[in-house]
């Protein structure tokens, strides 16, 4: 990842977001972590297996265990409070048991897939960015 896309990216992310304290800040090879202030949010990478550079922002999120835990407000108001954006919202998806959408108002930003590890149930947001977002 070098200095241009990092700063393309930074942009991009602000912009989206809405929050000028979002910060790209590149690591060693093709990954940057994505920061709001001093908050560590999770990682970029660059995908560019098949042909076209686009990049990946991961993002894990811990929640509770409790079984009553209501994934779609929960989620939404986290990611609202890291975000420091209202416009954030979580939808439930058709069919899908495993995942809910996040949204940024009608705009469609990435999919929460939940994962259940040692016990620990967290969601994973996938955020594609391809090459020409970030123009």
């Amino acid at each position: 990842m070098d200095v241009q896309e990092v700063k393309k990216l930074d942009t991009y992310l602000k912009k989206l977001f809405g929050n000028p304290s979002i910060r790209v800040v590149p690591k060693k090879g093709d990954t940057a972590e994505v920061f709001v202030g001093e908050d560590d949010l999770g990682e970029l990478t660059v995908d560019d297996e098949d042909g076209d550079r686009s990049f990946n922002f991961r993002m894990i999120i811990q929640v509770s265990n409790d079984p009553s835990l209501q994934p779609v407000p929960t989620l939404t108001a986290y990611l609202q409070r890291k975000f420091d954006n209202q416009s954030i919202r979580v939808v439930t998806r058709p069919k899908k048991m495993d995942s809910v959408e996040a949204y940024i108002g009608d705009e469609f930003l990435g999919v929460l897939f939940v994962e259940n590890e040692k016990g620990r149930r967290s969601y994973i947001l996938e955020l594609p960015i391809l090459d020409v977002d970030i123009g």
